[in-house]
């Protein structure tokens, strides 16, 4: 009963998501484009590792996965002082994160896989200025969020245009106030990036297991084929 409950907790944020009415927008996931993925890792390090590890996930794993020398995933990726057997945690201890944003980040090593890359990508699209909160940002997908908009300086200071719905304050659409360092393709460029990067962490031998899975499928066919055969030659001569 225990495990039952707490399965129904932790799909709780899902249906609750589920039930909302934010039109998540398409992202282009491509695993075999390693040069998006590298690029993705680099700016997790930078821009997400100071507070969200990404605990099954080693930096040796991705040399190895991306074909990278490890000389390159120590001096490009991995932050100063790292080693290429370590795991990619934040040096940020609970503590602290507990202290400055009431709770502690989650590991977004699976984040991926819970969420979705559609999830991912509107909500680091979806930070907008909201001066009642601590931070001063909210966000259109997961509202009240506690995390930052540390990404403000490279899209720029969102506003939220209101409209009302059956008598209620919504969101229309997002409009720039004041522009950061990237447009905004190659913000857009950015984000998918990163997210092509979380896909990949979430399941690094994703394809692998599409390419091995084509094998299964043809040996059940040829299986299944024997298996019927057989069935009519042991039963031919039952009346």
């Amino acid at each position: 009963m225990k495990k039952i409950i707490y399965t129904l907790l932790l799909l709780l944020p899902l249906s609750t998501f589920a039930a909302s009415k934010v039109n998540l927008q398409s992202v282009d996931v491509d695993l075999e484009d390693f040069v998006s993925i590298q690029k993705g890792a680099e700016h997790y390090v930078k821009y997400c590792l100071g507070c969200h590890s990404a605990k099954y996930m080693r930096y040796k794993r991705i040399a190895m996965d991306l074909d990278i020398d490890e000389a390159i995933v120590l001096a490009e990726i991995a932050p100063e002082g790292a080693n290429i057997y370590d795991p990619m945690l934040t040096a940020m201890n609970a503590h602290d994160s507990k202290k400055w944003f009431g709770v502690n980040p989650p590991d977004l090593s699976l984040i991926a896989r819970v969420r979705g890359p559609k999830w991912l990508y509107t909500y680091l699209r979806g930070f907008y200025t909201d001066k009642s909160k601590p931070f001063g940002s909210n966000n259109t997908v997961y509202k009240d969020v506690a995390m930052p908009n540390v990404l403000w300086k490279l899209q720029g200071e969102q506003t939220a245009v209101m409209e009302k719905n059956h008598g209620e304050d919504v969101i229309s659409f997002l409009k720039v106030e004041t522009k950061g360092t990237m447009s905004r393709q190659q913000f857009d460029q950015f984000v998918t990036e990163l997210v092509n990067f979380l896909v990949y962490v979430g399941e690094p031998v994703q394809l692998e297991r599409q390419r091995l899975g084509k094998y299964v499928l043809f040996f059940l066919l040829m299986f299944g084929v024997i298996a019927y055969l057989l069935k009519k030659e042991y039963w031919k001569d039952v009346h």
